[in-house]
């Protein structure tokens, strides 16, 4: 039997319409032990995802976890992209195991949950495993996580992928979003969030466009 290629995009990438994206407790008090990710690249990659998540108009869950109580307010770089939405505090360290959460997952109603936050070994697993054990496809965004060792969170991620999740990066989930260059709407957004905070692809971008006036795709 003979393969025949198409020129059409595989089942399992991600696009805008197809996934809820919960980001869960990027606040200080869990920012204070995170270890294996320094606080920088770690709020930075957590812009990164937000502003990815807010420019394709994707199914967004924002979670705390005891947010007045012991861990704090949500990242600035997360709650200032998505102005006036609440914020679901939880007590359990299993976000999955919270039903106002679990209410929003089921109003959205996508079959594909991604996943970032902190810790990985706890706040992300909880839920990963879950969803997974319930018939959801997971993506964790491993770059947009962190835990208290690099240990911690290496294990974590080999757990979670061995039981079917798919790891992925912060540039990563953005690209997979925009994935064609002559995706007129998105262009701009893509490439300016990429200039801000893509790191030196960022800065690639930036010279490119400020020298040569380069546009990808034209």
């Amino acid at each position: 039997m003979t393969i025949q290629a198409k020129a059409a995009p595989g089942a399992r990438l991600l696009n805008a319409a197809d996934h809820t994206l919960i980001m869960i407790d990027f606040q200080s008090q869990m920012a204070f032990a995170t270890k294996s990710i320094d606080a920088v690249n770690l709020r930075t990659n957590a812009a990164l995802v937000a502003n990815a998540a807010k420019t394709f108009n994707v199914s967004t869950i924002l979670t705390t976890v005891a947010e007045k109580s012991f861990s704090g307010p949500m990242f600035d770089e997360i709650t200032t992209t998505f102005p006036g939405q609440a914020m679901l505090d939880r007590t359990s360290m299993n976000t999955w195991e919270d039903a106002a959460v679990i209410a929003d997952v089921n109003r959205i109603a996508k079959k594909r949950i991604v996943l970032c936050g902190l810790w990985t070994s706890v706040c992300i697993v909880g839920p990963a495993l879950s969803a997974l054990d319930q018939g959801f496809e997971v993506y964790v965004i491993a770059d947009a996580c962190g835990d208290v060792s690099t240990e911690a969170h290496d294990r974590a991620m080999d757990r979670m992928v061995q039981a079917g999740a798919q790891p992925m990066t912060s540039l990563q989930y953005l690209l997979e979003l925009q994935r064609d260059w002559a995706r007129g709407e998105t262009y701009e957004a893509t490439t300016g969030i990429a200039k801000k905070l893509g790191g030196a692809y960022g800065l690639g971008v930036t010279y490119a466009k400020t020298m040569f006036n380069a546009a990808e795709g034209h």
